[in-house]
């Protein structure tokens, strides 16, 4: 239970929208490298980047051109050592992400391969011939809308791309592949990172005969994806056997982890989680998307972390709330909430209780909403193919709010993406000697899980109570604490049967037994007790 990562917070930066250094209106490295004191302040162990490597930015850098530079909108290989060496003064990890399992249509890989069927990377993309009437080899759909397949006329074949048409599949049953890709998590390794957030992780192959997948009856989703069960396309058994490889090169070097995000949802998503993760020659820990969707009750959120443990008792799991995939959870949640900021405090206190690693993303800290958006101001390809059903993803990415200055201290040119004033109230600057503000919570949270032991290792049991009531014990070497929290805009009381106190910074009052939880309230109590309602 030493390895840093175990119950690490990690911060995740986005970085076009955390800071602007030369006044192009995208953040870049040095801007980020600028406000690390902030991100430091917190009490965080770790930042994840987005991805930074060169790119066309056709899906804002998840469409790699180069794997080992630099995309000059962000800087330099030397502005990244130097936010390297910063963050390691100030004690925080750094960990990077990495597209493997498709690249950029700009990338010499893909230049050559498409070249030719006979050239020394033919075999490098996933390529097949059409059927004889010409169309695809088979019915997989493009997360982003139509087939996954795209016609090559110079070499008159199909090629595969899961995502969008200018990111074709790499072909990771090519060994060669393989070893093209793990040279390039060596070259930042031996840079110094401290560990690689991998996207797509159960993207990486594909059924190698193509056969078609299944049709999906119980998606009611607005788009055709969801409309397939992806038995084929993804999630293949042949993955564990590359995760290894990734392992085995990580373990060279001293305390340097790997997460996987698994783009699933459902119990698939929880048993990838835990295949994934069930011994220590695969990866270090994972994420889903089952604590990012809509759903705020208890028996969601005790269902999705007794999953991955009853499936793969060993195995660790990371978890967040929002990231740069999805809706803010203030804005997911509010149906559930008295206020935006009730709902914020309580979320910081219900994920820091959680067992595992923590994920926070940049601007949670503020209890930031999500961006309204208009369609001229949209950048993100789902968005602009199927709006207005489709929302996109840019309302969650919008620039990172410090001040009262113009664009709220984020530019000092036109951002690339809005900043808008619902944002704009919940700076920094403006929360920062507040002591009843959101941020002033996320520290006294982060701050008060780091001096739990019980938080941070402890085992996690389940109380059986009604909702909206979410409850569990943290216990560990006779050290416990009883985790309570009200999912409802509306009061709940209960009833101890032991002595308790409440600790931390609670939201919620103790008398005589008596446990009142105002709406969205939660409480620590010192020990384990039991609770009726």
């Amino acid at each position: 239970m030493t390895e840093w990562w175990r119950d690490a917070v990690i911060y995740q930066i986005y970085p076009r929208s955390f800071q602007d250094s030369n006044g192009d209106g995208i953040g870049d490295l040095p801007g980020i490298t600028r406000r690390l004191d902030h991100v430091a302040s917190l009490g965080v162990d770790a930042i994840w980047l987005s991805p930074i490597f060169t790119s066309p930015m056709k899906d804002m850098g998840y469409d790699v051109s180069n794997y080992c530079d630099i995309d000059p909108l962000f800087g330099t290989l030397a502005d990244f050592d130097a936010l390297v060496a910063r963050a390691h003064e100030l004690g925080l990890k750094v960990i990077i992400d990495q597209v493997l399992s498709h690249s950029s249509d700009r990338h010499p890989w893909f230049a050559e391969s498409r070249s030719s069927r006979d050239n020394d990377k033919a075999d490098w993309y996933v390529w097949a011939d059409p059927n004889p009437d010409g169309t695809p080899p088979n019915n997989w759909p493009s997360v982003f809308g139509g087939p996954a397949w795209e016609w090559e006329p110079q070499r008159r074949q199909y090629y595969l791309h899961n995502f969008l048409i200018e990111q074709p599949d790499l072909n990771l049953w090519n060994r060669d592949v393989q070893d093209a890709l793990l040279g390039t998590m060596r070259f930042w390794l031996e840079r110094g990172v401290d560990g690689f957030r991998l996207d797509t992780v159960n993207f990486y192959f594909h059924d190698a005969r193509l056969r078609n997948n299944p049709p999906n009856p119980d998606s009611a989703a607005p788009d055709t994806y969801n409309m397939q069960r992806h038995v084929y396309s993804k999630n293949r058994p042949e993955n564990i056997a590359f995760l290894k490889r990734m392992r085995k090169l990580t373990d060279e070097y001293d305390a340097r982890m790997m997460v996987g995000e698994v783009g699933e949802s459902g119990d698939t998503s929880i048993h990838i989680m835990a295949e994934y993760t069930a011994s220590t020659d695969r990866l270090h820990m994972c994420y889903s998307f089952e604590m990012l969707s809509h759903q705020f009750t208890a028996r969601h959120f005790r269902h999705t972390i007794e999953g991955v443990h009853q499936d793969a008792p060993d195995s660790h799991a990371c978890w967040s709330f929002s990231n740069h995939d999805v809706f803010r959870h203030v804005t997911r949640w509010l149906p559930y909430a008295e206020s935006a900021e009730a709902l914020a405090r309580q979320s910081a206190a219900m994920l820091l209780s959680f067992p595992g690693t923590i994920c926070l993303y940049q601007g949670e800290e503020l209890g930031q909403t999500e961006t309204e958006l208009v369609y001229e101001e949209l950048t993100d390809p789902p968005a602009l193919r199927f709006w207005p059903e489709v929302k996109g993803r840019d309302g969650c990415r919008t620039p990172m709010v410090w001040d009262e200055s113009p664009n709220a201290g984020f530019s000092t040119a036109k951002p690339w993406l809005p900043v808008k004033d619902a944002q704009a109230a919940r700076a920094v600057a403006g929360q920062q000697s507040d002591n009843d503000s959101v941020l002033s919570a996320y520290r006294a949270t982060i701050a008060f899980r780091k001096s739990q032991v019980p938080l941070r290792m402890g085992e996690t049991s389940f109380l059986d109570l009604p909702e909206p009531i979410l409850a569990f014990y943290r216990g560990i070497e006779g050290l416990a604490l009883t985790c309570v929290f009200n999912l409802s805009a509306e009061s709940q009381r209960l009833t101890l049967s032991d002595g308790a106190d409440l600790v931390g910074p609670s939201q919620a009052t103790l008398s005589e037994g008596v446990l009142d939880l105002p709406p969205n309230g939660f409480a620590w109590l010192d020990r384990a007790v039991r609770l009726s309602a």
